[in-house]
């Protein structure tokens, strides 16, 4: 490693830190501003944030936990790398429609390594997986942050890049799954299931698909949809999502998306863990 990549390392690395204090993650949320006399100002301003001396005067317990488990503790656990864990808790929180720490949160994310074109494409590949509402809602937080930031549109993706290859045996045989299973119930879902999830969502090149897995996944679990973990937990994990990042996914969403979604969830996972070759 020569001394300048050491550098940047280095320095990406206190950023990071640095942002991760301002946002205490999961439980510090920003507070809104407003002028008494003429309502709430808007503003390209970074939100302000509850310090930890706002949670210790309503819940000194709370803040101990803000303190000692999020941010000293589970954002520092190795099994996911920062990057990962900004990921996993944009997913969680558009996936929930909990906008209110949202812009920390993508503020963290690039802080982390999250590319602007990969929040693009988060927020796209959600409106299909947790609703358009919940997206249109995501896009408000980050038109601020990118504003913040000086990103534009040339930093995005384009609306119809070159899509990745498509596995056509892979694909046929979901296609005929659902259709042996469900044709008859709606062929518009399906139809649209094939021509723009998988045949057009899934081959975006932005967001590696790995990634897209990771969210996909996250996105379930945070919003309760059990039912649909086995067919996306496999296809993450033939993507390249690890055993150990899976399981540290559970660990870190008990935090963001609440321990009974994530015991709902556990065994279903561990379904997936057993099925899966040694």
């Amino acid at each position: 490693m020569t001394l300048t990549t050491q550098r940047d390392r280095e320095g990406v690395d206190m950023k990071w830190r640095a942002a991760a204090v301002a946002s205490l993650s999961l439980l510090v949320a920003p507070l809104a501003h407003a002028d008494p006399t003429t309502g709430p100002s808007v503003s390209n301003a970074p939100p302000a944030s509850v310090t930890l001396d706002d949670i210790r005067s309503v819940s000194p317990a709370l803040e101990r936990y803000a303190r000692q488990t999020v941010q000293e503790d589970l954002w520092k656990r190795p099994d996911l790398t920062a990057r990962d864990r900004s990921i996993v808790t944009v997913a969680a929180l558009i996936a929930r429609n909990q906008t209110a720490d949202l812009q920390r949160s993508l503020e963290l994310a690039l802080d982390s390594g999250v590319k602007p074109g990969e929040i693009s494409e988060i927020i796209t590949h959600l409106a299909f997986y947790s609703g358009w509402s919940n997206a249109l809602s995501a896009v408000t937080s980050a038109k601020a942050v990118f504003a913040r930031r000086g990103i534009g549109v040339d930093q995005l993706p384009s609306a119809s890049p070159q899509p990745l290859p498509l596995n056509e045996s892979a694909e046929a045989q979901r296609a005929t799954r659902n259709q042996e299973s469900f044709g008859a119930v709606s062929p518009g879902v399906l139809q649209y299931t094939t021509d723009l999830l998988f045949k057009d969502l899934w081959l975006r090149p932005d967001l590696a698909p790995r990634d897209r897995s990771l969210v996909t996944v996250s996105a379930l679990i945070a919003a309760g949809q059990v039912a649909q973990i086995p067919y996306h937990l496999n296809r993450a994990m033939d993507n390249g999502l690890t055993k150990g990042q899976a399981s540290e996914v559970l660990t870190h969403l008990a935090f963001y998306a609440g321990w009974p979604n994530v015991f709902s969830a556990l065994p279903v996972v561990k379904g997936v863990f057993e099925g899966r070759p040694s």
